[in-house]
């Protein structure tokens, strides 16, 4: 169930280190989603209409990933998972996606005091065997060091793939009971989400989309199967915390069915109870 916001995450924001207007987000007040994903999308087209090159337009994404890890920080969000560059995107022209690679290190070293004062929990998400070693190596290095007792986990999904990621988890769930250690006539679901990247984080309770367009891109196949989703024509760059607020007060005016009706949900007893 999605979280309320009480005056226990408001006195717990007077030590996080924002740089957001807490006002505007102070203005929402309905339910929180535990995990909330996010599709990036927008920044090339950002750029080419203000006459600039791709790149610019990912280094002012890189901004709007700050706004929204502080705000989502700033909330009490559990899980936010950013889609940053998926498996298909390496077919893109080189210098863009060097840019990117650089880019992303770039965050990595620029934003290790805030995530740690703030006590974000970084993980990476997807094949990294793609990535330099000197990436790799950063990546680790930053894991480890926002590892302890974080509340809250920003996953990016760096060299991702959804259908990537149920082939890797498939394969590995295969190899178990061809050992052995599975009987594949007694396979759940939780015995499948054992091999996913995601293993042990809730499904997303709300996947937004920048920049209009409208679908899912081959990210998060398998935990998007409930999620609430939220399109926006606003592009990443422009995405802030007053946005955040409308994707939010949109979340908070659905009624979460999976698979109910609407009479059963409503008869289900609230979590107070």
């Amino acid at each position: 169930m999605a979280a309320q916001v009480n005056d226990s995450t408001a006195s717990e924001n007077e030590s996080l280190d924002l740089s957001v207007n807490e006002e505007i987000l102070a203005s929402y007040t309905g339910p929180i989603p535990k995990h909330v994903a996010i599709i990036m999308d927008g920044n090339g087209r950002w750029a080419k209409s203000r006459g600039m090159k791709r790149i610019r337009g990912h280094h002012e994404g890189a901004h709007a990933v700050r706004r929204v890890v502080e705000s989502c920080r700033y909330f009490g969000v559990e899980v936010l998972t950013l889609y940053a560059f998926s498996a298909q995107n390496w077919s893109r022209p080189r210098d863009e996606v060097s840019g990117l690679m650089t880019l992303f290190d770039i965050y990595i070293r620029r934003e290790r005091k805030r995530l740690i004062q703030n006590q974000v929990g970084l993980k990476v998400i997807g094949d990294r065997s793609k990535l330099s070693p000197k990436l790799q190596r950063s990546i680790a290095a930053l894991e480890e060091a926002t590892s302890q007792d974080p509340k809250m986990y920003l996953q990016v999904a760096v060299s991702y793939g959804g259908r990537e990621e149920i082939l890797r988890a498939s394969r590995e769930l295969a190899r178990a009971a061809k050992e052995g250690k599975i009987d594949p006539d007694a396979i759940t679901e939780d015995d499948f989400e054992r091999f996913l990247y995601t293993t042990g984080c809730p499904d997303p309770d709300l996947m937004i989309r920048t920049s209009g367009e409208v679908r899912i891109s081959n990210f998060l196949l398998w935990q998007l199967a409930y999620s609430e989703i939220y399109v926006t024509d606003v592009l990443w760059p422009d995405f802030d915390e007053a946005q955040l607020v409308t994707a939010f007060n949109s979340f908070g005016s659905r009624e979460r069915r999976f698979g109910l009706t609407g009479e059963q949900v409503q008869e289900e007893p609230s979590d107070s109870e």
